[in-house]
């Protein structure tokens, strides 16, 4: 039987890439399973000071962190479309003026919209003076679907989405580059039963068994094809 190169190494070709992503997406899913060990152990860590000095978002990200200071409600932000046991709601997001000087985002809990009047804020309390808080470090408020702009337009306090490098421009506020999600309570009527952080692990190796599972494919085919070519090399031979 004659080997046809061109079509042998192509096949050669896809599975040698196919068995390669899928290697790739495997070691990605074992580095986002050491990250979720790591998430778990922050979480019942000691909390790092959060003060004046600037701490990089790689350094403190879900790390348990504490801040004592002051809420500054004048320049509160409420997230769109943040749905808590199927009833629709917002994140209540508010800058906070450190003690020891600068200033961090707080994500500081979830508030029921109003039925009648999706633009009416809910009642609820905001602390007086400094008050010693503790949460998660988070790279932002959570983040919401968004065509163009949505809410986020500037000065606009219901939004989509919050960046802390935009807010940080648009307030003049040197903000810390995270967002300290709340888990301490202040009497303030804000739900703090936030979602687990999630790494996407079950899809690195969900793509993981669809790349292999083509290489699979790839070599079946060439197979089947080497075989139904040698079959009519032996018809044409016979006659």
């Amino acid at each position: 039987m004659k080997i046809r190169w061109l079509p042998a190494l192509l096949i050669l070709v896809v599975v040698a890439l196919t068995v390669r992503l899928g290697f790739w997406q495997r070691d990605r899913a074992h580095q986002k399973e050491a990250l979720q060990a790591h998430i778990v152990q922050f979480e019942h860590a000691t909390p790092v000071p959060v003060g004046s000095q600037r701490i990089e978002l790689k350094d403190i990200e879900f790390r348990r962190v504490r801040a004592l200071g002051q809420f500054m409600p004048d320049f509160a932000v409420y997230l769109d479309n943040r749905p808590y046991n199927d009833q629709a709601g917002f994140y209540v997001v508010m800058p906070f003026k450190l003690a020891s000087g600068g200033y961090v985002l707080v994500n500081r809990g979830w508030l029921p919209r109003n039925a009648n009047d999706r633009a009416t804020i809910e009642p609820f309390d905001t602390p007086k003076g400094d008050v010693e808080i503790e949460g998660i470090a988070r790279a932002d408020a959570s983040k919401a679907f968004e065509l163009g702009q949505g809410g986020s337009a500037v000065h606009q306090k219901i939004r989509q989405n919050l960046d802390v490098t935009a807010f940080a421009t648009e307030t003049g506020l040197p903000l810390q580059p995270f967002v300290i999600q709340q888990i301490s309570d202040d009497g303030d009527r804000l739900v703090r039963e936030w979602p687990a952080p999630t790494t996407g692990v079950e899809r690195n190796y969900g793509y993981m068994v669809q790349w292999w599972g083509m290489a699979i494919a790839a070599v079946a085919f060439g197979l089947y094809a080497a075989r139904r070519a040698a079959k009519k090399e032996q018809r044409v031979s016979g006659v």
